[in-house]
């Protein structure tokens, strides 16, 4: 009981769940752990094989299923995954909010309780899920992409250079050119409430007036981008294939390289050098490819980064860079489907658990660069520890033995749960 200005309040009991007869992958070790799991409101209180469960407690028998840490993407669009580039262009900001909610709704049914989102008006969106308006995972927002005149993120049509398109005057996209330019767009971003920064530092495959090869931003206004991020004490990430733009940028201080598919050796030991994350996605040429019109040049851009992927896992493993795992959805209604399925992609370069690692603690060791800029510092994310955020998967068998099972999260995922509340369990 609360005593308050001579009133008496009851206090709300804790609400309490006990998982029993789990297989624990706690997202750090590979050998798995028998035992219970206790949680309490939205942390875990505690793990034990002989917990009981306490007077009121909700109990659910896992019956010897393994549970995993809820999955992180490092390179999620929240605005754009689930829309085609017409629509994206041509509708307004109710339109696209719907569509991003839904969106949200139905990745966290797919298993990802957290996500970095690599630009894009999402602020709106993250306060609606954090104040349980909406189902959704975690959102560590960048805002807009800051881009030079001519860059990744330049969306204006070719004929009208001057005509600031949609995507911008809705804060999804900003140009900044020089020094004074970059640091106002930075710290816009920063005074809305970013966790980090993202900027385009060289050429893109969506994008139509940039090559592949160009390298974007001067290494002052790259340094300038760094500057800024760290008067608030957080990072810059940028998006940049190119080892000419991925140097410039690491030089310049940057401490997440979003793709890198067309680094060399060079540019892979200065990233493990300077302690710089590679954030790659398993981007292939295969059945899930975009689907840009055949001969364009879109399309020869894609099949130019697809064709260094796997020189970039290898040259990651080879310097030991550290490595996130993202998807890069963009402008793919098709694709979203299909989140699960990117992540199993990852057996082509690494054991099931090294990739289910990734997708969990690794992930969340990247997000901890945002320091007091990280909105959930409650509790830890990527694990099943003890005051860690209670976000786990209960999985039918054990994707440590069959990361295939990630790719079909209806059928396989029977409990999925966030922030201790539970948004599936078909068991």
């Amino acid at each position: 009981m609360t005593l308050l200005s001579g009133l008496t309040y009851a206090q709300t009991p804790a609400r309490q769940i006990l998982i029993t007869n789990a297989k624990i992958f706690n997202g750090v070790d590979e050998k798995l752990i028998d035992s219970n799991i206790l949680i309490e409101n939205n942390l875990i209180k505690e793990i034990g094989p002989s917990i009981k469960a306490p007077k009121g407690a909700e109990v659910i028998d896992a019956a010897g299923k393994t549970v995993i840490p809820g999955l992180i993407d490092m390179h999620w669009h929240m605005m754009w995954a689930k829309m085609s580039v017409p629509v994206v262009m041509s509708k307004d900001a109710f339109y696209l909010g719907i569509m991003a909610a839904k969106t949200a709704e139905e990745d966290l049914l797919r298993g990802f309780t957290t996500l970095r989102d690599i630009g894009g008006n999402t602020f709106s969106l993250k306060e609606a899920i954090d104040q349980g308006i909406i189902p959704g995972a975690r959102i560590f927002p960048s805002d807009a992409l800051v881009s030079q005149t001519s860059g990744h993120a330049d969306f204006r049509p070719g004929i009208e250079p001057n005509h600031a398109p949609y995507l911008e005057t809705s804060g999804h996209s900003i140009i900044a050119d020089g020094v004074p330019e970059v640091f106002r767009a930075v710290r816009q971003q920063l005074r809305r409430g970013a966790t980090h920064i993202k900027l385009t530092a060289g050429g893109g495959v969506s994008s139509d007036m940039d090559p592949l090869d160009v390298r974007q931003y001067s290494l002052e206004e790259l340094k300038a981008a760094v500057e800024a991020a760290a008067e608030w004490n957080t990072y810059v990430a940028v998006h940049a294939f190119s080892d000419d733009a991925v140097q410039m940028a690491i030089k310049a201080g940057v401490k997440s390289i979003e793709h890198g598919m067309l680094i060399t050796d060079e540019a892979a030991k200065l990233m493990a050098e300077k302690d710089v994350w590679l954030s790659i996605q398993p981007i292939l040429n295969d059945e899930d490819a975009i689907p840009f019109p055949e001969g364009s040049v879109n399309q020869k851009k894609f099949v130019e980064v697809t064709n260094g992927t796997d020189n970039a896992y290898a040259l990651a493993k080879k310097y030991g860079v550290k490595t996130a795992w993202g998807t890069d959805v963009i402008f793919d209604p098709e694709l979203c489907l299909k989140h699960g399925k990117l992540l199993a992609k990852l057996k082509r370069w690494y054991t099931q658990y090294e990739a289910l690692k990734m997708a969990t603690y690794d992930n969340a060791q990247l997000l901890k660069l945002s320091g007091p800029r990280n909105p959930y510092q409650q509790g830890e994310l990527g694990v099943i520890k003890e005051g860690a955020y209670a976000d786990m998967i209960i999985v039918d068998c054990n994707p440590l033995e069959n990361l295939d099972l990630v790719a079909d999260p209806d059928n396989n995922f029977k409990v999925i749960m966030k922030d201790g509340k539970i948004y599936k369990n078909t068991l």
